[in-house]
């Protein structure tokens, strides 16, 4: 895949040498000179393009038609804009993506300006720091790109109501499942009969909606202190 970015700063540069480690194409464009002197001295000189990545010329020149994704990652967000644009508009790239630097600019990375991605760093803590606070002891290891669902984990405490419970006779909510239960540093295979013990991690697929219904499962105890009854 042929990555173009646009913005030497941390992001881009970052993003440029970690595409580059997985075997990608990738080429970063920035025109600065003191910050070309910085990337440097830190990324192969063939990844480096120096230009203006809003120059529609640069972009020819930099391969921009045969790109498959697009990333606009420079300080300012009425550049990122135009770029997606022209980009979209002129060279028809397939797949734009843009960094937003003031979150009052956000309601203007959308469709309008070809922008199919949008990188809101204040909207990603919010959204994090609200998973966090109502899903308790339970962390949100990965957001399924598609749909409602995440990878969450759990490390279940002693008295959480699924401890002394098997898979089969857990009552979990009906969009999750059980994907896997990591005990003693191995790897449990979550079948039917297979008993929850306190102190097991858990990794579950969920839903959004049964997220806090799974976190209450395998949480600790209520306030009022009274675990749940395990099965025999």
């Amino acid at each position: 895949m042929y990555v173009l970015i646009a913005g030497g700063g941390r992001t881009g540069a970052t993003l440029a040498q970690t595409l580059h480690a997985q075997k990608h194409e990738v080429r970063l464009l920035e025109h600065r000179q003191q910050v070309l002197n910085h990337i440097h001295r830190e990324l192969p000189t063939e990844l480096i393009y120096e230009g203006n990545a809003t120059d529609p010329r640069t972009l020819e020149l930099a391969g921009v038609s045969r790109c498959q994704v697009l990333v606009a990652s420079m300080a300012n967000d009425a550049e990122n804009l135009s770029l997606c644009f022209i980009a979209r508009e002129r060279f028809q790239v397939p797949r734009t993506i843009a960094t937003i630097n003031d979150p009052r600019n956000a309601w203007l990375f959308d469709a309008k300006f070809r922008v199919d991605v949008a990188l809101n760093q204040a909207d990603v803590l919010a959204s994090l720091i609200e998973q966090q606070m109502s899903l308790g002891d339970m962390l949100t290891l990965l957001k399924l790109r598609r749909g409602s669902h995440s990878l969450v984990s759990e490390t279940l405490p002693k008295g959480a109501r699924a401890v002394g419970m098997t898979i089969r006779q857990l009552p979990l909510p009906r969009s999750s499942v059980i994907c896997a239960i990591l005990r003693g540093g191995e790897v449990v295979i979550p079948r039917g009969d297979v008993r929850i013990e306190a102190g097991d991690e858990v990794l579950a697929l969920v839903d959004e909606a049964s997220a806090p219904e799974l976190a209450e499962l395998f949480g600790p105890p209520g306030s009022a202190g009274t675990p749940g009854t395990p099965a025999v």
